[in-house]
């Protein structure tokens, strides 16, 4: 499923007075709280799951086309982990 067809799902789910503009801006407002506050906090949808932040140490790895190593920084990324009831 793509952002197209989840917009189109969520008009459905909304009711027939909704309208695709509609459920698009709901879903905007609902990715774009997600995307603020999951860089200060963890943020967790009771029902669906929670997504966190999480640190990744720099490394040392291979580059795979020379085979030579080198240095892999630090880095950040948002880990999502589902809730049991997504998983059943």
């Amino acid at each position: 499923m793509n952002k197209a067809q989840l917009i189109d799902a969520i008009q459905k789910k909304l009711g027939e007075g909704a309208t695709r503009k509609c459920a698009s801006s709901a879903l905007d407002a609902v990715l774009s709280a997600i995307t603020e506050s999951v860089k200060k906090e963890k943020v967790s949808l009771i029902g669906f799951g929670t997504f966190e932040t999480k640190s990744r140490p720099a490394r040392t790895g291979r580059n795979p086309k020379t085979g030579e190593t080198m240095q892999i920084p630090a880095s950040k990324t948002v880990a999502f982990k589902a809730s049991s009831a997504l998983k059943s």
